[in-house]
Order: C-alpha cells, then sequence, then structure tokens
C-alpha cells in the first residue's frame, strides 16, 4: 500500500494529479462533496446556535467507506481539494467524516494541476483554513434557511412545486424589471442622414449627419436643401491613438467572452473549463482576480518574444474592480505558454485558444493607430457631415486578440478614409434620410446577467452558472424563441439630383436566444418584492455577499450572522404566511359581449390562461390556454378572445377529423392521433383547410421511410436534441459530420449497425428469462431494467460485480418506481458538528 493518500474531488483531477507522483502515492477521488444538508428537513438548529446537521448521502457511502479503508493504511493524508470555499469545505467534510488525526493531515492547494505546482505545495502545506469552512458554511445555512421558509408560502400563496433561493430570485427579479420596461416603452421616430462621398480620383467613403431630425418634413427639406449643392472638406484632424489589450480572464469575463465569441452557454463555459484545469491545461477557473504570477508573465514574454519579436511584448500588471475577489489569485490563464492550442475534443480546444489568446495578449504591447475625423461642407446650408477613419500602424495585442462587446447600437465601426486636404472638392454620390426608431433596453443574454450580478456585487465566480442554470430549470426563466415582427419604416434617398421616397420593411423585437420571464416567474417575482422587499434587495443581496468575504477573512463571526438575520425574517416569514392574499397575477381585460361576464388573465394549475367569468357563478367559467409567445402582461382583449374559437375543425383526412387547436407547446393541426406544429408566429386562427391540408401531406412526407435495414423501415426526422433516424423502435443522432438532406446507402446502415454495437456495449447483465438486464449509463452510472422499471444506481455501484439475487433485491426495494437516483432512505439520527478554528 502507497505511504501517501491524496484525495481530491474528481476521478480526472485525481488521473492527472497521479501521473506526477511516484508510486509513493496514491491518489482518490472523493466525487465532490460527501457530506451536506439533509433534504427531507431543514436541518439547521434554528432554535439553538444555528449549528447545520451535515449527513453522508446514501450514494457517498461506499464512498466514504473506501476511503476510510485508504487512510487507515497511510502513512499521511493529504488533502488536496480545490483553493476556494468549496474545496476547502470539502476537505473540512473529510478530515470530520474519516476521522482523520492532525498529526497525520495535511492540506494542500495549487492553482494549476502541472507537476511543478502539485510538487510545490506538498514542500509547503497548511492546515485547514476553517475561516474558509465558516464563509461556505455561512452560504449553505442562509440560502437554506431562504429557500426552505419561502418555499412553503410560494406553495400556499402562488401554486405547488415552486421554490425560492436568495440569489436566484434576486437574478429572476432583474429580468423581470428588464421585461417590464420594454413592454411599458414606446418608440419614437427620428430621421437619419447618412451620405457617400467620392473624391477626383474615385474613391468613396461614407459620412454622416451628427444629429437626426425629428420630423419626416424637416428630413425631407434637408435633401432638398442640398440638391444642386457644391461639396468640399471643410476641416480634417489627423491625430495618433493606441488601443490597450483587455486583462486576462476572470470567471465572469470568460462566461461573457464565450458567449460572444464561442456562442457557449455559462455553464457549458465552465462545464469545458473545468475539464482543462482537470486535464492541466489552465489555471483554476473560478477567480474574480486579474493577476499573473511572475512566473506566469516571464513565459508570457518568452513566447511573445519567439512568436512576434521584441516590439511586441510588454510586460504588464492589472487591478481588478472586483470589490471580493475570493482566494484564488489569480487570473484563468494557459499552464504552458507555449501550447498555442490541446489536444482535446473541439469545444475544449475552442476555448483554450480563446484563453490563451486573451492571456497573452494582456502581456503584449499597444496597437498604434492614427485616427482621422473630417468635416464635409455644403454651400447651401450650414449644416456638415462627418466621418471619422481608422489606420492601424502597429497591430501589437491587435496580431493575436480583440475583445468583444455586447453593445447592439454598435452599427459600424471605423474604416479607412482615402486621402484627404482641407478645402478639397467632393462629389456627393447619394444622401439619405432613414426613419429610424428609439429602442428598447435590451433583454439580458447570459453573459450580459452574469455582467450585471457582477456590477451589482451580487453571486461570486462559483455560483453565477448555477443561479442561471437554476432559474430556468425552475421554470422561472427561459430562453426566448421569437424571430420577431415586421416594421415598416420610410426611407428618402437625393441621388442626381432627384428625391426618391422608399417604403421598406424590418424585423424587430426578436428574442431568440435571450432571457425571458415566463408567467410563473413574473408572478412568484411579483409575490416575493410586495412581501419580502427586503430579501430580493440589489443591495441587501450585495451587502451579505461583503459579509461572506468578512467572514472568510475572520473577521466576523458566522452564526452571529445568521441569528441577526434569523430574527428578523423568520417572524417576517410567519407574518406573509397567515396574512397574505394570494397572488395569481391576475389582470382584468374587459366584459364578454355574450354573457357581460368579466374576461381575465392570471396564472392557474397548469400555466398562464384566459377565463370567463369567476368562481362564484353559479355557471362554471370557462378556461383556455395562453399561447406560447403570449404574456398575461402582454396579451389583449381581442386575442385573449380568439383562443376561445379554439380548437377550430377544417376538415376531414382520410376519415379522420382535421383540427387546429393551441397547446402547451404552441398551435397545432391534429388528424387522429397525429399532430403538426404550426411555423413560428402563425396564427391558429388563419389556418383553414387548404393549409392544414398542406402541413398534414409536409408531415406525410417526413415520416415516410426513407430505406429500409434488415427488412424494417428507416424513418428520419429533426427533434428536440437535432437530427435523427428512427428504426425498429430505435433513436439514432446524427451527427455534423454527416449530410443530413443527403444521406447514403452507405451512411444510413453505418449509423444503424454503429447504433446497434453501442446498444450491445452498454449491456452489462442480461438474464432474458427473468426480463432483467443492467447497462451502462452517462457519467459512469449504470442502470437497472426491468418492464417500464428502471432504478439509476450510484456511480460507486460496481455493477459488473452484482449478481441476479442483488439487482432483484434492488428491484424489489425500489420496485415502485419507475426512476429513482437514490433508494427511500429511513430516517437515522444526524451527525451534527461545526467548524471551529483550532
Amino acid at each position: 500500500m502507497a505511504k501517501n493518500l491524496v484525495i481530491v474531488e474528481s476521478p480526472a483531477k485525481a488521473k492527472t494529479i497521479e501521473k506526477f507522483l511516484g508510486k509513493d502515492y496514491k491518489v482518490a477521488s472523493s466525487f465532490g462533496h460527501i457530506a451536506d444538508l439533509p433534504t427531507k428537513e431543514i436541518g439547521v438548529e434554528t432554535e439553538g446556535d444555528f449549528t447545520p446537521k451535515y449527513i453522508v448521502s446514501k450514494d457517498k457511502k461506499d464512498v466514504v467507506r473506501k476511503l476510510k479503508g485508504m487512510a487507515k493504511d497511510a502513512e499521511m493524508v493529504w488533502l488536496a481539494s480545490d483553493e476556494d470555499r468549496e474545496g476547502e469545505a470539502i476537505a473540512w467534510h473529510l478530515a470530520e467524516e474519516l476521522k482523520l488525526k492532525d498529526e497525520k493531515t495535511r492540506r494542500i492547494v495549487f492553482h494549476e494541476i502541472t507537476k511543478s505546482a502539485i510538487l510545490k505545495a506538498i514542500e509547503n502545506p497548511r492546515g485547514i483554513n476553517y475561516n474558509l469552512v465558516n464563509a461556505q458554511q455561512a452560504r449553505r445555512v442562509l440560502d437554506r434557511l431562504v429557500g426552505y421558509e419561502l418555499s412553503p408560502v410560494l406553495w400556499r400563496k402562488v401554486k405547488g412545486g415552486l421554490s425560492a433561493g436568495r440569489v436566484q430570485s434576486v437574478a429572476v427579479r432583474l429580468i423581470v424589471e428588464r421585461e417590464r420596461e420594454i413592454l411599458d416603452f414606446s418608440p419614437e421616430a427620428s430621421f437619419r442622414i447618412d451620405a457617400e462621398f467620392s473624391t477626383e480620383d474615385g474613391r468613396s467613403f461614407k459620412a454622416k449627419l451628427p444629429k437626426n431630425f425629428d420630423s419626416r418634413e424637416e428630413a425631407e427639406q434637408f435633401l432638398k436643401d442640398n440638391l444642386g449643392a457644391d461639396f468640399k472638406v471643410a476641416e480634417l484632424t489627423t491625430k495618433p491613438a493606441k488601443k490597450s489589450p483587455a486583462p486576462p480572464f476572470t470567471t465572469s469575463t470568460l462566461q461573457q467572452e464565450a458567449a460572444r465569441k464561442l456562442y457557449f452557454s455559462v455553464s457549458k463555459t465552465m462545464t469545458m473549463a473545468q475539464r482543462l484545469y482537470e486535464a492541466g491545461h489552465i489555471t483554476y477557473m473560478r477567480t474574480d482576480s486579474v493577476n499573473l504570477s511572475d512566473d506566469a508573465k516571464k513565459g508570457a514574454n518568452a513566447e511573445i518574444l519567439k512568436a512576434y519579436g521584441k516590439e511586441y511584448a510588454k510586460t504588464r500588471n492589472y487591478k481588478g474592480k472586483s470589490k471580493g475577489a475570493q482566494e484564488a489569485h489569480e487570473a484563468i490563464r494557459p499552464t504552458n505558454f507555449e501550447n498555442h492550442t490541446v489536444n482535446a475534443d473541439r469545444d475544449q480546444q475552442r476555448l483554450y485558444e480563446l484563453i490563451w489568446k486573451r492571456s497573452i495578449a494582456s502581456q503584449m504591447s499597444e496597437a498604434q493607430l492614427e485616427r482621422t475625423n473630417v468635416k464635409i461642407e455644403a454651400n447651401k446650408h450650414d449644416k456638415y457631415f462627418t466621418a471619422n477613419g481608422e489606420v492601424i500602424k502597429f497591430d501589437g495585442f491587435l496580431k493575436v486578440y480583440l475583445e468583444g462587446h455586447d453593445d447592439e447600437d454598435d452599427e459600424e465601426q471605423s474604416g479607412m478614409l482615402p486621402a484627404l486636404r482641407e478645402n478639397q472638392p467632393l462629389v456627393n454620390d447619394f444622401i439619405t434620410a432613414t426613419e429610424r426608431f428609439t429602442r428598447p433596453p435590451y433583454r439580458y443574454t447570459e453573459a450580459s446577467l452574469v455582467k450585471k450580478l457582477e456590477e451589482l456585487g451580487i453571486g461570486r465566480p462559483s455560483t453565477y452558472a448555477p443561479t442561471i442554470s437554476t432559474i430556468q430549470n425552475r421554470n422561472y426563466i427561459e430562453k426566448g424563441s421569437v424571430e420577431g415582427t415586421e416594421r415598416k419604416y420610410i426611407q428618402f434617398v437625393l441621388s442626381k439630383e432627384k428625391i426618391q421616397e422608399k417604403n421598406l420593411k424590418e424585423t424587430v423585437g426578436s428574442d431568440k436566444g435571450k432571457l425571458v420571464p415566463t408567467a410563473v416567474g413574473m408572478v412568484v417575482n411579483d409575490f416575493l418584492v410586495n412581501h419580502f422587499s427586503n430579501i430580493l434587495d440589489y443591495n441587501f443581496t450585495a451587502k451579505v455577499e461583503e459579509n461572506f468575504d468578512s467572514i472568510a477573512a475572520g473577521d466576523e463571526e458566522w452564526k452571529r450572522m445568521m441569528k441577526d438575520f434569523y430574527e428578523d425574517f423568520h417572524p417576517q416569514v410567519e407574518d406573509v404566511a397567515k396574512n397574505a392574499d394570494r397572488e395569481v397575477g391576475e389582470r382584468i381585460l374587459g366584459e364578454d359581449p355574450e354573457t357581460g361576464k368579466p374576461v381575465s388573465v392570471r396564472l392557474g394549475k397548469f400555466g398562464p390562461m384566459v377565463q370567463i367569468g369567476s368562481v362564484e357563478d353559479e355557471e362554471k367559467p370557462k378556461f383556455a390556454s395562453l399561447g406560447p409567445d403570449q404574456t398575461l402582461d402582454s396579451v389583449t382583449f381581442e386575442e385573449a378572445m380568439d383562443l376561445f374559437k379554439l380548437p377550430k375543425e377544417v376538415g376531414e383526412y382520410k376519415g379522420e377529423k382535421v383540427e387546429v387547436n393551441n397547446g402547451r407547446y404552441g398551435p397545432y393541426v391534429r388528424f387522429g392521433k397525429k399532430y403538426v406544429s404550426l411555423a413560428k408566429g402563425e396564427d391558429p386562427m388563419n389556418v383553414d383547410w387548404a393549409r392544414a391540408l398542406e402541413l398534414i401531406k409536409e408531415k406525410e412526407k417526413a415520416d415516410a421511410p426513407i430505406y429500409e435495414f434488415d427488412e424494417k423501415p428507416v424513418q428520419k426526422g429533426v427533434g428536440r436534441f437535432g437530427p435523427y433516424l428512427k428504426w425498429n423502435g430505435m433513436f439514432i443522432n446524427v451527427n455534423k459530420k454527416y449530410d443530413f438532406d443527403n444521406l447514403s446507402d452507405d451512411d444510413i446502415e453505418t449509423l444503424i449497425k454503429d447504433k446497434i454495437r453501442k446498444e450491445k456495449e452498454k449491456v452489462i447483465h442480461n438474464w432474458e428469462d427473468e426480463g432483467i438486464r443492467v447497462e451502462k449509463a452517462r457519467w459512469g452510472r449504470s442502470n437497472v431494467i426491468k418492464g417500464k422499471t428502471k432504478i439509476e444506481l450510484p456511480k460507486t455501484v460496481d455493477a459488473a460485480k452484482l449478481s441476479l439475487e442483488e439487482v432483484k433485491d434492488i428491484i424489489e426495494k425500489q420496485g415502485g418506481k419507475k426512476k429513482t437516483t437514490r433508494k427511500k432512505t429511513t430516517k437515522k439520527k444526524t451527525t451534527k458538528k461545526t467548524a471551529k478554528k483550532k
């Protein structure tokens, strides 16, 4: 047995570290946290000193047992979890649950997984930092108190199954308030003047009038004023300028830039970064710091000199803006600047290259520019056109990287101008006066929401991605899918001494990929803001983060913070639970012309709906669900009444009734048991028999077999997860290396054979007589399957060693569930413990 046991959180991290250590070291994984608060109770002594009750979950008991055995046989145990607060808490739980003795336990930290960093950490061990542990406990306990006490109030006052969270609810509030700003916005029109001029040698460039005209009449008159006018360069100024590189990545800026440049979601960015870190390619990816170590700056400088030359190198130090930067004191950077890329899957590779470019650019020279500003005058009026140009004299860091931005108003970049001189005559090619409208505030993207949370001091690097995932999983927020609506606008064009008027169209209001609140999200937000405005206050949430930072620094006692918070919070929860009215987001739209009963929209058991009448009426109210693009705040009386015209029968096809209706996932045509979705934005009220038949024929064509394999038909389609083939009840994903529209016979057979092979490889045990099999599942787990019953086994169970009797026992104990992730546990005595400074 190895003399030294090193414990880390993940198997991938263990695998990388084990390569750097000799035979005297065994590296094992705890698979994340081994202890947490119980799920069936609040797990905090609210009537005492707020001591948390930590338990080892059932699926971690095997892990703990194995680690205990290895720790007992080792001479020294090295706790090597991550260097932030979560990592410190994991190290503490390991020390407690494994009952490690101080004299044979060492805590080591490193912000990169390289041989030199690991060996240096072992040479410089330390004890567990209980201030960091307590900061993590404070966050965990406070979030448990808020969630556990607020959620039952939402069940009673809004809708069953809802939940609330301290940071998540504030994030939802930001998105809801932005949505209301957009709904309340009224666009104002003005006319923007653009022009194109040419020099004597025919080189053209764009110019514009600095100020828009408020009315159509003013814009039209200005074009008339330019009829027959002569133009010349009135003023020309040229001055040097510099552009400096952005600092290396923090967690927040990496998430924002990966969204802009790679179109990654925040959670995908963090998953890819985690894998790069665990493979030893980058430094720790949860950090507020923009610092680079001296060794990193030397490494970057050496690579810049080698790849680009001396004039491109400039060592720089950056100062972070974050108030409470956490304990990982270096920015995200490559561990070896010589590696411009890495051997990994394509998405990891793309993220690594982004990190490499940003890090290298941060240690490079400024770009040297020359900016030219031109004023152009006419002899018939006193207004000036302006043009701006930019020439790069020395590219500097731009040779490698330019930071992206989120400013959707930035319609054009400065380009190059031809050589000009003052008083130089110019030829006007055309002048346009285009109707433009003021824009509402932009909906948040995942990246811009992270930026806003960071600006407000809400959350920390480890919380951004889970917060955004949670509010979407809870169906409070969703990604928009509206393509936008058509808007008409006017453009006047002066060309060749003639003025023409054009009527043009543009698409506006698209929310594709943006964060949009659901009806549930808006109603829950309104209830919480009305009754718990202090908890959802942006300043309060930021102040809590500062308290956590103070605890981590050893300047504040965490249980005192919990006590101070709970003394005010708990009575407030009890008061709201007892006295507050139910909140369903009801809005009266008008009266039904037939019955005179009120027409209203509100949140119902199955989502947002329109209602005619009320529960007090003798006659039962009528209900209709809102469409996917309609909201409680925006639906009009006319749109609401149209919903009661559905379902609408439009004809008959092959002996089956054909009808149009609105469903949970949008409008559709139904014939028999088949459903065909309408195109996005298509109004179901406008669908007639001809259009319904067209959709049905398209559906039949799409469902028709494209091939036959093993005397069974092969169909193809596009589903939620992309293109697929369907054969013998089996769905087969078609990846991007295939041309889905032009699949050959060989392609189809290859895809089916590969799927059959993979299905066979998945099978660990197959007891056909018993109708029981055990298969591999995702994330290193396995499933026990009998008929329609599927039981997911924990990672820690070695499925290959299970006997038929053991599997039958598992099915018997959990047989009532179709799918479960853990066995039902009986209530056991919990272990109480808390961190004390030693």
